[in-house]
């Protein structure tokens, strides 16, 4: 099935002539319709589209005869079926960030990410489900129904990129974009035995990406395994003069080295991340990866990040202030939902009032009273002030270690429904990597293991330091190179 072929196995194949393009792109279309009416991890796609893309990567393939491609030439995602989640514009594509105040929106333009995917001849195609506005761990606050784990149809994928991460471990299609702003990209992947990078604040243009804390926000990968993170992330990164966040910092070719050679590494483990609540058998798997680290030469030492126990307070103290100014945006005046009413203010209520979840609704109040009169200092300054000690842990750490480990979710994925009546629980499910955003650093999740009953995959987290992402990459392949977990497949 060439559906589930990983990107550089599928390349190397079309670089041979062994198989077209096409074949792989209707391999994906026919996954899609056998098995994600129970997952729904696709709002849309447009299969016509698709394989016209698929056809023009046929023909440049023909004229070249398999020259400059493959996961070693020019063109390594040349052919390539990646999906994309519904936060980032693609052109002529709905772009509704799962929210029905977006409904009919249609995108004039594609993000740069979405730009430079075309360049390398991706196919980019379908709509990704998501938790609106990216405002969610578990993909049940979209506009467009719940997403569900395919290790499990009665359990959340995570979120908010859950229909980006069921897709790529349903093998719906190769690889996937996702958003990560406190862990987006990271908690599903772990949850639904993926990788999933995040890169470093800067790495990766956002200019496309609807924003929801932009200074957290970034736009990142899912992929079946670590190589194809490198491969991808190799055709993503570079300045982009249309991001001001985005830095003109040289991006190496990450795929070239990946030597799998991690002897004599120093890896960091903080003790405050092995605290109570944390289950019994995601410890366990992280103590073997752990242990599996050292066994491959790396050394192991334990740090603290003395701030850690902030993290989650200050995250949604700085991430709901910039919410509730980046959507006031959506007001039924310029683009999408419109509920009329012949009074401004009142079109502005309704329309919102339509238009937002529960969630959203939830954090645009909770954002506006931090930034309120007589409550900024109290709230949104002293958060940034810890912010700031929380990137200084993470920097003075990187003094004394190449990279940190820890688990990448607290728990297994939860059943649909379980915590949705409280918020406090569903923010604690992203407690191990909100500090990673904060502080702006780079993080990648690696399957590591699984529970027994039910079976459920297990992430490992790995840290690195600002544009550190050519450590992880290498860390991940050395460890999946001496493991299966990753090859593991759902019971679909």
């Amino acid at each position: 099935m060439l559906n589930q072929l990983t990107i550089s196995e599928l390349s190397a194949r079309l670089a041979r002539r062994e198989v077209s393009a096409r074949e792989a792109m209707q391999s994906c279309l026919e996954r899609i319709a056998r098995v994600d009416g129970k997952i729904h991890a696709f709002i849309s796609h447009d299969a016509e589209d698709a394989l016209a893309q698929a056809d023009a990567a046929d023909q440049w393939l023909a004229r070249q005869g398999g020259k400059n491609a493959g996961p070693d030439g020019g063109r390594p995602l040349l052919g390539i079926p990646i999906a994309i989640k519904d936060v980032l514009a693609v052109k002529n594509q709905p772009l509704n960030c799962g929210s029905k105040i977006l409904d009919h929106f249609i995108s004039p333009y594609d993000a740069t990410v979405v730009e430079k995917l075309r360049a390398a001849g991706v196919i980019v195609f379908g709509r990704l489900n998501m938790d609106e506005f990216a405002m969610g761990s578990s993909t049940e606050n979209s506009a467009f129904g719940v997403t569900h784990n395919p290790w499990d149809l009665a359990r959340i994928p995570g979120g908010s990129s859950g229909g980006s991460a069921a897709a790529v471990a349903a093998d719906e299609c190769l690889a996937a974009l996702g958003s990560d702003t406190g862990g987006s990209i990271r908690q599903p992947a772990a949850l639904c035995g993926c990788v999933g990078l995040k890169p470093t604040y800067g790495r990766v243009s956002r200019y496309g990406l609807v924003a929801f804390a932009s200074s957290l926000d970034q736009v990142g990968s899912f992929t079946k395994d670590a190589r194809d993170a490198a491969i991808l992330l190799g055709a993503l990164a570079g300045h982009d003069p249309r991001d001001s966040t985005s830095v003109p910092q040289p991006a190496p070719d990450y795929a070239a080295r990946l030597t799998g050679e991690i002897k004599g590494l120093k890896l960091g483990l903080p003790r405050e991340y092995l605290v109570g609540g944390l289950d019994a058998e995601v410890k366990a798997a992280v103590e073997a990866a752990v242990k599996k680290f050292q066994e491959l030469g790396a050394e192991v030492v334990e740090i603290s990040l003395p701030h850690t126990d902030y993290a989650v307070a200050v995250y949604y103290i700085v991430a709901t202030a910039e919410a509730s100014a980046n959507l006031a945006r959506f007001d039924g005046i310029r683009y999408g939902l419109r509920v009329d009413s012949v009074d401004p203010t009142e079109l502005y209520r309704r329309t919102r009032g339509a238009g937002f979840g529960a969630e959203v609704k939830r954090r645009i109040i909770l954002g506006a009273y931090v930034l309120s009169s007589g409550y900024y200092d109290a709230y949104y300054l002293r958060a940034q002030k810890v912010r700031t000690l929380i990137r200084g842990d993470f920097l003075k750490a990187f003094e004394s270690v190449d990279a940190i480990v820890t688990p990448t979710t607290p728990t297994a994925a939860f059943k649909v429904g379980e915590k949705s009546d409280d918020p406090l629980q569903m923010y604690l499910s992203d407690i191990f990597t909100i500090s990673c955003n904060l502080a702006g650093t780079c993080g990648l999740s690696v399957p590591c293991g699984f529970t027994r009953n039910p079976k459920l995959p297990i992430g490992l987290q790995l840290l690195g330091r600002p544009f550190g992402e050519e450590t992880l990459l290498n860390l991940a392949w050395a460890f999946e190179q001496n493991t299966a977990w990753h090859r593991e497949k759902p019971p679909l």
